[in-house]
């Protein structure tokens, strides 16, 4: 440790450290502008400017290596007169324009210019004139003239998102922040920019000119879209969702959001949404009450199970409901005496798991990994937030490999590719066991050739302290995902390896805990889609996207009797006779847990629009209609404690220690599959996200709704 003293203290910081890390230690403030401690120095602002003894002139904070004895002074005559003329600078070509800014009210530059600026400007010639520049839907370049070219947006391209997307072109008052020939923002992780930038040069295309920050409330809330469990903070105006940004949580999301969790606010606001039950009567949908539509379905159900037994009642949930919504829906089916429920929608093999699937390890650790094989998984689309941290491990040398169907562009360094037909994946993988056993000495759990590249994986998993082996969505959904499981299983016990699940969306660790799977007797979603049914309850499902059946699914819902669906959106309307709405994350409250098994709860930052109700109040009610017991919950926080799995502590509700496990029993099956695995694309994932409409006008969104595994 360096002992150093600043503004009078003395602080004690680690060897390497800058005088901007020591001032941060004991809360001193220093101004700047391009310093973000996610991100490399650059020291181009120069706003950090502070006055070192013995030192000919100012230095920057940011740059300024420590060194024992060291004694600054960051409010000195001399610094705070720097700090000054850095401001007039910076100011000379800013435009006047606060007033009509998205970023008025929480721009640094404003802020600082208080402080450090001068009552009026030295500068009599004409202000220099960026062109307005087009670069996609989501992020606004209209106003390029407000920028300070601190960097921070070329920065986070290049080290944090992977791809260096924007850049500095020309020089002097000719250089400007642009992207080459015109070009797009394509990254899933644009929008962080926008919270990067210190001024008004890059604002948010779909929030521009909706309000000013400070009339929106600020309410806490998590993402509802991928097993990260990213912490936001939803901003409201008016009852309505008008902006979305990240909430610092080092242990999940760091301070980034991908794109589908900023944006797909839009969706809460769009024409699609149903704001009161339906009844479809010959042919035609009909608005009716809560009463009247609850009491058809209960009718309904009741009649069918008279006349077919409870077995023909079936229910397929959505892994992005919440887990209290999960809970009531499989205590609902168990208390009509039926085991028919499913939320693997997109699986094609359903084996009872032994265990509840996560992640094997903590998402922070994946930022300080040495060695990671992810078997099956578009890795950068599926989960750009666990992208970004092995990104970080790459950068510091960890050696990424991969098995999939064929190369992707995951923006860091991949050292090791094995490319296989997504059939053959068990007798890949097989491989690369059979590598790992050579190099032990030992034998192979199945037959299998050590190829070249299966032997280079083996030696980066056998080499280092820190290595995960990583099974993606497509791993997940695959016909034989338990022979791969079992695999990965044993290359993780030879290779001193943590093996997990990324799973796929943000409740899929949940609905296993919660039980939203088929009893003994029960039938699997595939099953349950292929028809059969006599009454089928949709829970935030659309199974024409969000199943592995795809446009099939209409069909196997056509036989029955009575399909039901809740969700916020008038989806299901070909298939469904009943629409209930019910509300989406903002306007209710419940939990989720990520893929690490960490336990999220958040609170409604809105009141559900018109006549929505909270799915879990919809079920409840719906249960007392039909005399099911153990429903008299009176808020989400008691239907959560009365989860299986789920404990009280002083921290909160959490998640049971020993009721997360990836262990098989599982034999391995080498003979190939006979379907591909069904993945979604990143902007099809769910409902949300396929009704924000900049999120549709991306250059990601001309894929597939269903894309089969790449």
């Amino acid at each position: 440790m360096i002992e150093i003293e600043l503004d009078g203290k003395k602080v004690e910081v680690a060897e390497g450290s800058t005088v901007m890390h020591a001032a941060e230690k004991v809360g001193t403030y220093i101004p700047h502008f391009c310093y973000h401690k996610k991100l490399s120095i650059a020291a181009s602002c120069r706003m950090c400017l502070v006055d070192i003894e013995k030192a000919p002139k100012p230095m920057p904070a940011c740059a300024t290596p420590v060194a024992q004895g060291m004694i600054v002074r960051t409010k000195s005559d001399k610094a705070v007169k720097a700090q000054q003329s850095v401001m007039e600078f910076l100011l000379i070509n800013h435009p006047l324009d606060c007033p009509i800014c998205d970023q008025g009210g929480e721009c640094q530059l404003q802020d600082l210019a208080v402080g450090y600026g001068g009552t009026k400007s030295r500068y009599e010639e004409e202000k220099r004139v960026v062109a307005p520049k087009d670069v996609g839907p989501l992020i606004s370049m209209q106003e390029m003239s407000r920028c300070i070219h601190c960097t921070r947006c070329v920065r986070f391209g290049q080290e944090v998102a992977g791809v260096m997307e924007l850049g500095m072109s020309h020089r002097g008052e000719h250089a400007e922040i642009e992207t080459m020939v015109g070009q797009t923002i394509d990254s899933e992780l644009s929008g962080n920019m926008i919270d990067l930038c210190p001024v008004g040069a890059l604002t948010s295309k779909p929030f521009r000119y909706s309000a000013r920050t400070w009339e929106l409330s600020r309410r806490k809330s998590v993402s509802p879209h991928d097993s990260t469990g990213a912490n936001l903070i939803v901003q409201v105006k008016n009852a309505q969702v008008l902006r979305v940004v990240p909430l610092e949580n080092e242990a999940v999301n760091e301070c980034w959001i991908a794109d589908r969790d900023r944006f797909s606010y839009e969706a809460l606001n769009s024409a699609e949404r149903l704001t009161a039950p339906m009844l479809k009567q010959g042919g035609e949908w009909k608005t009716v009450d809560w009463q009247t539509a609850l009491e058809y379905v209960a009718n309904g159900l009741t009649q069918v199970q008279v006349e077919h037994g409870a077995a023909s009642i079936g229910l397929l949930a959505s892994p992005h409901s919440t887990l209290e919504e999960l809970h009531l829906a499989a205590a609902l089916m168990k208390g009509l005496g039926s085991s028919n429920i499913d939320s693997r929608l997109r699986h094609a093999e359903f084996a009872a798991p032994e265990g509840v699937r996560y992640l094997g390890t903590s998402i922070a650790s994946l930022s300080e990994l040495q060695s990671v094989l992810v078997v099956g998984s578009s890795l950068r689309k599926d989960h750009p937030l666990f992208a970004q941290r092995i990104r970080q491990a790459a950068r510091k040398g960890c050696v990424v490999s991969s098995l999939q169907e064929q190369a992707q562009d995951w923006a860091m360094p991949v050292t090791n590719r094995l490319l296989a037909d997504a059939t053959v994946w068990v007798q890949a993988l097989a491989d690369v066991a059979a590598a790992v056993a050579a190099e032990k000495n030992v034998a192979a759990p199945a037959a299998g050739t050590a190829s070249a590249v299966a032997k280079a994986i083996a030696q980066s998993l056998l080499s280092g302290e820190r290595k995960a082996v990583l099974l993606g969505n497509a791993a997940a959904h695959h016909a034989k995902a338990s022979s791969l499981l079992a695999l990965a299983n044993w290359i993780g016990a030879q290779t001193g390896a943590s093996v997990g699940y990324l799973t796929e969306a943000a409740n899929t660790v949940g609905a296993q805990l919660a039980g939203a799977l088929p009893g003994a007797a029960g039938l699997n979603a595939a099953q349950m889609l292929g028809g059969g049914l006599k009454a089928v309850l949709l829970l935030n499902n659309e199974p024409e996207f969000d199943s592995a059946a795809g446009a099939k699914a209409r069909a196997g819902l056509s036989t029955a009797d009575m399909v039901v669906s809740l969700s916020p959106f008038k989806a299901n309307m070909d298939v469904a006779d009943v629409l209930l709405p019910i509300a989406p994350f903002t306007e209710t409250s419940g939990s989720f847990v990520n893929a690490e098994g960490r336990l999220q709860s958040f609170h409604a930052v809105v009141k559900p629009l018109a006549e929505t109700r909270p799915a879990w109040k919809v079920l409840r009610v719906l249960a007392n209609l039909l005399d099911v017991e153990g429903f008299e919950f009176e808020s989400s926080q008691q239907v959560l404690l009365a989860v299986p799995g789920v404990q009280a502590s002083p921290q909160g509700p959490m998640v049971e220690a020993g009721r997360l496990s990836n262990a098989t029993r599982a034999g391995i099956d080498l003979a190939a599959a006979q379907t591909k695995p069904v993945t979604a694309a990143i902007y099809q994932l769910d409902g949300l996200v396929r009704r924000s409409s900049s999120l549709q006008m991306t250059a990601d969104a001309k894929l597939t709704a269903q894309e089969v595994v790449a």
